[in-house]
Protein backbone atom coordinates (compact mmCIF):
# COMPACT_ATOMS: atom_id res chain seq x y z
CA UNK A 1 0.00 0.00 0.00
CA UNK A 2 1.09 3.81 -0.65
CA UNK A 3 0.91 6.10 1.42
CA UNK A 4 -2.17 8.74 0.40
CA UNK A 5 -4.71 10.70 1.91
CA UNK A 6 -6.16 9.00 5.73
CA UNK A 7 -3.24 6.73 5.46
CA UNK A 8 -1.81 5.80 8.43
CA UNK A 9 1.70 5.51 8.29
CA UNK A 10 4.20 4.29 10.88
CA UNK A 11 8.00 5.28 10.65
CA UNK A 12 11.05 4.59 12.30
CA UNK A 13 13.30 8.05 12.89
CA UNK A 14 16.30 9.73 13.86
CA UNK A 15 16.56 14.04 14.67
CA UNK A 16 19.79 15.04 14.46
CA UNK A 17 21.49 18.62 14.17
CA UNK A 18 22.83 19.18 11.31
CA UNK A 19 26.42 18.36 12.57
CA UNK A 20 25.49 15.10 13.42
CA UNK A 21 24.16 15.11 16.84
CA UNK A 22 21.90 12.64 18.19
CA UNK A 23 18.73 15.13 19.43
CA UNK A 24 15.70 12.19 19.10
CA UNK A 25 15.12 8.55 17.95
CA UNK A 26 12.39 6.30 18.23
CA UNK A 27 9.31 4.95 16.14
CA UNK A 28 5.89 7.04 15.48
CA UNK A 29 2.52 6.96 14.16
CA UNK A 30 1.04 9.98 12.18
CA UNK A 31 -2.13 10.23 9.74
CA UNK A 32 -1.06 11.12 6.64
CA UNK A 33 -2.86 13.79 4.44
CA UNK A 34 -2.73 17.50 6.01
CA UNK A 35 -3.66 16.31 9.78
CA UNK A 36 -0.14 18.29 11.15
CA UNK A 37 0.62 15.18 13.08
CA UNK A 38 4.38 15.39 11.50
CA UNK A 39 6.51 18.46 10.02
CA UNK A 40 4.92 19.23 6.50
CA UNK A 41 8.23 18.66 4.28
CA UNK A 42 8.74 15.30 5.69
CA UNK A 43 4.94 14.43 5.47
CA UNK A 44 5.28 16.12 1.21
CA UNK A 45 8.43 13.29 1.20
CA UNK A 46 6.46 10.48 2.10
CA UNK A 47 3.60 11.04 -0.22
CA UNK A 48 3.36 8.47 -2.47
CA UNK A 49 5.88 6.07 -0.99
CA UNK A 50 5.53 2.78 0.67
CA UNK A 51 7.28 0.26 3.38
CA UNK A 52 10.71 0.51 3.09
CA UNK A 53 10.84 3.93 2.05
CA UNK A 54 13.89 5.81 3.43
CA UNK A 55 14.88 8.94 3.28
CA UNK A 56 16.93 12.24 5.28
CA UNK A 57 15.46 15.73 5.03
CA UNK A 58 17.74 18.95 6.25
CA UNK A 59 14.50 21.18 7.70
CA UNK A 60 15.48 24.72 8.58
CA UNK A 61 13.97 25.93 11.61
CA UNK A 62 11.21 27.05 10.26
CA UNK A 63 9.85 24.05 8.85
CA UNK A 64 10.85 22.07 12.11
CA UNK A 65 10.26 23.23 15.33
CA UNK A 66 9.88 26.81 14.29
CA UNK A 67 11.68 29.70 14.83
CA UNK A 68 12.36 30.90 18.62
CA UNK A 69 9.65 33.45 20.25
CA UNK A 70 10.90 35.47 22.91
CA UNK A 71 7.38 37.01 23.95
CA UNK A 72 7.64 32.90 25.44
CA UNK A 73 10.24 33.54 27.66
CA UNK A 74 8.89 34.42 31.37
CA UNK A 75 10.52 35.43 34.14
CA UNK A 76 8.37 35.21 37.29
CA UNK A 77 8.70 35.40 41.35
CA UNK A 78 9.16 32.31 42.89
CA UNK A 79 6.03 33.14 45.46
CA UNK A 80 3.92 32.50 42.75
CA UNK A 81 5.85 29.59 41.17
CA UNK A 82 3.91 25.58 42.33
CA UNK A 83 5.25 23.83 45.09
CA UNK A 84 6.91 20.58 43.45
CA UNK A 85 8.15 21.55 39.99
CA UNK A 86 11.61 21.42 39.41
CA UNK A 87 13.90 22.61 36.26
CA UNK A 88 12.95 20.51 33.67
CA UNK A 89 9.20 20.72 34.71
CA UNK A 90 6.30 22.05 32.70
CA UNK A 91 3.81 24.36 33.87
CA UNK A 92 0.43 25.29 31.81
CA UNK A 93 0.06 29.07 31.18
CA UNK A 94 -1.39 31.39 29.14
CA UNK A 95 0.35 32.39 25.57
CA UNK A 96 0.69 36.32 24.92
CA UNK A 97 -2.07 35.34 22.70
CA UNK A 98 -3.97 34.49 25.57
CA UNK A 99 -4.80 30.98 24.68
CA UNK A 100 -2.96 27.94 27.07
CA UNK A 101 0.79 27.13 26.41
CA UNK A 102 3.06 25.07 28.42
CA UNK A 103 6.14 26.43 29.57
CA UNK A 104 9.51 24.89 30.24
CA UNK A 105 10.96 25.36 33.40
CA UNK A 106 14.36 26.54 32.34
CA UNK A 107 16.15 28.07 35.70
CA UNK A 108 15.44 28.48 38.93
CA UNK A 109 18.04 31.93 40.06
CA UNK A 110 17.39 32.91 43.99
CA UNK A 111 13.88 34.67 43.83
CA UNK A 112 13.37 33.94 40.31
CA UNK A 113 11.71 31.03 38.48
CA UNK A 114 13.03 31.51 34.56
CA UNK A 115 10.20 29.53 31.97
CA UNK A 116 10.41 29.30 27.96
CA UNK A 117 7.46 28.36 25.99
CA UNK A 118 9.16 27.29 23.04
CA UNK A 119 10.41 23.80 22.14
CA UNK A 120 13.21 22.97 23.29
CA UNK A 121 14.52 22.70 19.54
CA UNK A 122 12.65 26.39 18.52
CA UNK A 123 15.74 28.17 16.15
CA UNK A 124 17.33 24.85 15.19
CA UNK A 125 17.88 23.49 11.87
CA UNK A 126 17.58 19.92 11.78
CA UNK A 127 18.38 16.55 10.06
CA UNK A 128 15.38 13.74 9.43
CA UNK A 129 15.60 10.69 8.89
CA UNK A 130 13.30 8.14 8.64
CA UNK A 131 12.15 4.62 6.76
CA UNK A 132 8.90 3.61 6.46
CA UNK A 133 7.77 0.31 8.50
CA UNK A 134 3.57 0.23 8.35
CA UNK A 135 1.38 1.92 6.27
CA UNK A 136 -2.23 1.44 6.60
CA UNK A 137 -5.42 2.44 5.65
CA UNK A 138 -6.69 4.74 9.03
CA UNK A 139 -9.82 4.26 10.46
CA UNK A 140 -12.95 6.15 10.39
CA UNK A 141 -12.35 7.01 14.03
CA UNK A 142 -9.00 7.90 12.97
CA UNK A 143 -9.83 10.41 10.58
CA UNK A 144 -12.30 12.01 12.87
CA UNK A 145 -10.07 12.34 15.15
CA UNK A 146 -7.32 13.56 13.00
CA UNK A 147 -4.17 11.40 14.45
CA UNK A 148 -3.51 8.16 14.57
CA UNK A 149 -4.52 5.33 17.64
CA UNK A 150 -2.50 2.36 19.12
CA UNK A 151 0.95 1.38 18.81
CA UNK A 152 3.13 4.75 18.52
CA UNK A 153 -0.17 6.80 18.07
CA UNK A 154 -2.41 8.25 20.45
CA UNK A 155 -4.47 6.11 22.98
CA UNK A 156 -8.21 6.91 24.25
Amino acid sequence: MNITADTAVTLSYTVTSLAGKPLDAGSLAYLHGGYDNIFPKVEAALDGQAVGFATTLELPAADAFGERDESLVRTIPKAEFPPGVKVGGQLQGLGPDGQPQVFNVVKIKGPEVHLDGNHPLAGQALKFSCKVTDVRAASAEEIAHRHVHGAHGHQH
